[in-house]
């Protein structure tokens, strides 16, 4: 890869919503990661009761929001293979905290709280496909 060819990726990554690239190929390895000028993807943090899961008592619903993709990608619970999940069932996080990773086109995406509470849920496995909108995690705002 030439030197070149990073200015251009930088000049994507400013062009767009993108707020971190990593490249890899035959040993090469590029990070890049926009500075604090522009906030990375929010998921919509609404409440209403899953279909697809265990049925949300009314007052529950009222009480708790749901935190939901805000793209089309792999869920995971943790930064790196190695390391411990972000948060755990049960744990208290604070607004602006990161929840999960969302890969995106090898594009690595945090989402983080917009409130603080206890997580309630988890609606996702380790490595699972999530589709734009759908349920990550159940939070019991404080």
């Amino acid at each position: 890869m030439e030197i070149n060819d990073i200015k251009e990726l930088i000049e994507l990554i400013k062009e767009t919503d993108i707020s971190e690239l990593r490249y890899e190929k035959d040993g090469l390895k590029i990070s890049l990661k926009r500075g604090l000028e522009s906030a990375p993807p929010r998921a919509a943090v609404v409440c209403v009761p899953e279909a697809a899961q265990q049925p949300t008592k009314d007052e529950d619903c009222a009480r708790y929001l749901t935190v939901r993709s805000p793209i089309v990608g792999t869920f995971y619970r943790s930064s790196t293979p190695d390391s411990a999940p972000l948060v755990e069932l049960g744990d208290t996080v604070r607004k602006g905290q990161a929840l999960c990773i969302v890969e995106a086109m090898k594009l690595m995406n945090e989402i983080e709280s917009e409130t603080g509470g206890v997580i309630v849920k988890i609606f996702h496995e380790n490595g699972t496909a999530v589709e734009y909108g759908e349920p990550l995690f159940q939070i019991n705002p404080l």
